[in-house]
């Protein structure tokens, strides 16, 4: 009887056993769209890249090119666009305005509110090196559009009473181009634009942005919210009381 419990027993933790300590590892495989990159899949590789894991990347890698494409040409980049977008204004339509119109939602314009996916269709959905002057070029055309989730958003913020702030990094020779650009696709007011202009040239985007809202809070406006496609807009000082990441897997700044 001894022998029969001792032989139950072993049974039993082997099979214990055998449930927590795999002896084979899980194998990452290529089903047709998902490209492996150095042991991972080109998911992985913008999902590590959208949470700030991955920094400093200059290009999409080139075995990534037809994931990145499909990622913006299906809706999977305007499902998540929209995911953010939603969240912004679920959370806006509870805060309660001061009547003095100095309650503010920060606006990036680049890959926050127009889109300039149809550059990046002609470049490789970001696996070809930054060209300044082939993308000014693109800017000069002044043809962005909109990001139809953005605009959306844009326009329940108007309506529930927020005052617009545009931030970009683009330069005084765009203010014109891109003003109108805005107005053309349904951006048709707003409170400040701030641009980037010479005196802060050698600072880095964050930075920047970063001496902009400070302006702001110093003038007496309360930065309810911002929004913007990379993390260099959402960080440092007088960042407001929330920050809102769009997806961006084109181009790190």
């Amino acid at each position: 009887m001894k022998a029969f419990f001792l032989t139950l027993l072993l049974v039993a933790s082997a099979v214990s056993a055998s449930r927590f300590d795999l002896t084979y590892p899980l194998r990452l495989r290529s089903d047709g769209s998902e490209t492996l990159l150095e042991g991972i899949t080109c998911s992985a590789w913008r999902y590590a890249t959208s949470t700030n894991n991955i920094r400093d990347w200059k290009t999409v890698p080139t075995e990534c090119e037809e994931y990145i494409k499909s990622y913006y040409e299906t809706h999977k980049f305007q499902d998540h666009s929209k995911a953010v977008n939603r969240e912004a204004y679920f959370y806006a339509r509870e805060i309660p305005l001061a009547k003095d119109g100095r309650d503010v939602f920060i606006f990036d314009v680049d890959d926050t509110v127009i889109s300039n996916l149809p550059y990046y269709r002609e470049h490789g959905y970001g696996t070809e090196e930054y060209n300044a002057t082939e993308f000014d070029t693109w800017l000069e055309k002044g043809e962005a559009p909109a990001l139809p989730e953005t605009i959306k958003l844009y326009n329940k913020l108007l309506n529930l009473g927020f005052k617009i702030v545009f931030l970009t990094e683009r330069n005084a020779g765009h203010i014109k181009i891109t003003q109108q650009n805005l107005r053309n696709v349904g951006y048709t007011t707003w409170h400040k634009y701030f641009y980037k202009g010479s005196k802060y040239t050698g600072l880095t985007s964050g930075q920047y942005k970063e001496q902009m809202r400070k302006q702001l809070v110093s003038a007496g406006y309360r930065i309810r919210g911002i929004i913007g496609d990379q993390w260099s807009d959402l960080v440092g000082e007088a960042v407001g009381d929330r920050t809102f990441k769009l997806p961006n897997a084109l181009y790190y700044i």
